[in-house]
């Protein structure tokens, strides 16, 4: 599966595109297309098929139109994935981070707000895997993934955290939410691609390891590893591993909010 990379470019013309600004309209009949249906075309095929499946012909076959008009539009591949990320970005929940909860300005607590955002994002990943394909070291700086980042702020803004603390914080809760839907969708990957469960897969292996693995030299790995595998009816659940890991994060954080004793410490 291959990766591709934000901010791949031209880095002009691209935030160009995220931002709406056109080039200096030409004579002649009017567009057929629009720089937002070719976004909508690509991610209807990248939800579908992956990102290994885009391409501009794609695209334009899917349209109907001629692939070099396409490139009127928008220059390649890697300012379209610009623009698909920033599209979906705008798919996260408007108030997420935001001071007022659902009780009618009564103001949420840090722990809540933090936890919407890690869900929120947890849920974009698993509409849009392709997402996962993206490496975001130089992301997509449109308004909606700025606008994400801005509510993100507000999340932690007013608990006595210095800005760059503010920033590490948001990082760690999104990049911990991306970390888990990716093991989540590569476990989908692999029931689809093999099509064997999990549950299908360890009741072919475990009684091979019965006769070959002796719990003697393993027993702490015997006794959890049967408990965990009863649990989850696979090796991992990545379900669990995900509402686990969130409330050990939260609490880091809970911990290092209470160290600085800021004024929306609680």
């Amino acid at each position: 599966m291959t990766t591709e990379y934000s901010g791949a470019g031209d880095p002009k013309r691209s935030v160009e595109l995220l931002w709406g600004v056109q080039p200096r309209p030409r004579r002649g009949p009017r567009p057929r297309l629009t720089a937002a249906d070719i976004v909508t075309t690509a991610i209807a095929v990248a939800d579908a098929d992956g990102l290994d499946a885009l391409s501009m012909r794609r695209i334009a076959e899917t349209l109907g139109v001629a692939p070099m008009s396409i490139y009127t539009y928008v220059p390649g591949k890697s300012e379209l994935i610009d623009l698909m990320l920033d599209r979906a970005y705008g798919e996260l929940d408007p108030s997420g981070g935001d001071h007022d909860g659902p009780g009618g300005g009564e103001q949420a607590g840090w722990r809540e707000r933090l936890e919407r955002i890690a869900r929120d994002h947890w849920e974009l990943f698993h509409r849009h895997p392709w997402m996962l394909q993206v490496a975001t070291g130089r992301p997509p700086l449109g308004p909606n993934l700025l606008d994400k980042y801005e509510r993100e702020l507000r999340a932690v803004d007013g608990l006595g955290l210095g800005d760059l603390e503010m920033d590490s914080v948001v990082a760690l809760v999104t990049g911990f939410a991306e970390s888990s839907a990716r093991t989540s969708v590569n476990a989908a990957r692999a029931e689809q691609r093999t099509g064997m469960s999990d549950r299908q897969w360890w009741e072919a292996v475990a009684p091979v390891l019965q006769e070959l693995v002796d719990p003697a030299r393993y027993p702490l790995g015997t006794r959890v590893g049967a408990v965990a595998g009863q649990e989850h009816g696979a090796a991992f659940g990545p379900g669990h591993a995900f509402e686990f890991g969130l409330e050990r994060v939260l609490d880091g954080i809970g911990a290092l909010i209470d160290s600085r004793d800021g004024p929306g410490a609680s």
